[in-house]
């Protein structure tokens, strides 16, 4: 079993940059691949970056060229960089993590564990 915390969401002016953390427990040596996910009120919850465990990256084209995704493998933490915030970009963020070495990163059926979410509101 995997435990995911997220952390680091906060309400930002447009244009602003967040660093979200979320920290891996458990049986993290299962993990293949780890995602972050956002779900905007009335929307559905959507993929916007992805890191499998060669550090290969995806991102969906909405946040391309403002969020970099990275981790830190000793300490078992996923980052999200976000810059250039918009208030499109306001949701709650999710970490997910799977572990069958999936090729579809945004496929939401394929991550067995998600973390509790943190928001994330940018005013304009």
């Amino acid at each position: 079993v995997v435990q995911l915390v997220e952390s680091g969401g906060a309400s930002v002016q447009a244009g602003g940059s967040l660093r979200l953390s979320c920290a891996a427990s458990g049986a993290v040596y299962s993990i293949g691949r780890m995602t972050w996910f956002r779900q905007a009120t009335g929307k559905e919850r959507e993929g916007v970056a992805s890191i499998d465990s060669s550090r290969r990256t995806t991102f969906a084209d909405s946040v391309k060229d403002r969020f970099t995704i990275s981790k830190d493998n000793a300490k078992n933490i996923l980052f999200l960089q976000m810059n250039s915030l918009k208030p499109e970009d306001t949701a709650i963020y999710y970490c997910a993590a799977e572990t069958l070495r999936t090729l579809q990163p945004f496929r939401q059926d394929e991550y067995k564990y998600w973390g509790q979410g943190t928001q994330v509101t940018v005013s304009s």
